[in-house]
């Protein structure tokens, strides 16, 4: 599911100051830099078990922007892309410790099968956003500012050492959370496998809003009812 984004700073030479007693060596963009290295590691992103938001699904290199919902009610939850008088339209669940995913309608896409992939839940997908590493402290110009803590998430097949070896990234995400809530999501990138359907395998997700309120989740009919636990 998104795109790339890159952050470059660009810091001012200061011109020299005149000496005092109570002058600062340190040039203040040196000393704002040193302060920022100082601060503690942000917690890293979690999804909340209920939440509502509202915003956009960009696939850049299909010239293609559609509305996008994302809701989660007691755990489960859903995204919805586009609609039915979109070029693009689907939707991807957790619903009932259960992977879901429907595509509706995609460009030169003619398989509209739901896929399910069991054992999958909230928990699970948490647990893969503690691995995160953080990226940094950056500002997002949305409809409005956000100041945002950017991480980098993924899953790298075969897990080997460090040194010379074929490794294959089946999935990558760059996740951008509100600095004083991890669990208030802004922006994804995600980039890898799971964006088959893309011909740059790469799609955004941003969000206008983002509340702590239970959403509505609903599996549609034409994906298979979860399988009983088995005792």
């Amino acid at each position: 599911m998104s795109g790339a984004l890159a952050a470059t700073a660009a810091t001012m030479a200061m011109p020299p100051a005149v000496a005092s007693d109570q002058a600062d060596p340190t040039p203040p963009s040196s000393a704002a830099a040193a302060k920022a290295s100082s601060k503690p590691t942000p917690r890293p992103p979690q999804l909340p078990r209920n939440f509502h938001g509202t915003g956009k699904y960009i696939v850049r290199d299909l010239g293609i922007t559609v509305p996008f919902t994302w809701t989660g009610r007691d755990g489960d939850s859903q995204m919805v892309a586009g609609g039915p008088r979109y070029p693009i339209w689907f939707t991807n669940l957790i619903y009932r410790n259960s992977l879901y995913t429907l595509t509706y309608k995609w460009p030169g896409l003619n398989d509209h099968e739901c896929s399910q992939i069991p054992g999958f839940n909230l928990g699970a997908l948490n647990q893969k956003l503690r691995t995160s590493r953080f990226v940094g402290r950056e500002t997002l110009h949305l409809n409005s500012q956000r100041h945002v803590n950017h991480w980098r998430v993924g899953v790298v097949v075969p897990q080997l050492p460090p040194g010379k070896f074929l490794r294959f990234p089946l999935a990558l995400g760059d996740i951008y959370v509100d600095q004083k809530d991890p669990t208030t999501f802004w922006q994804v990138l995600q980039f890898g496998v799971q964006n088959l359907f893309d011909p740059e395998l790469d799609e955004w997700l941003k969000m206008n809003t983002f509340k702590h309120t239970p959403g509505r989740v609903t599996l549609p009919a034409q994906c298979p009812p979860p399988q009983p636990r088995q005792r």
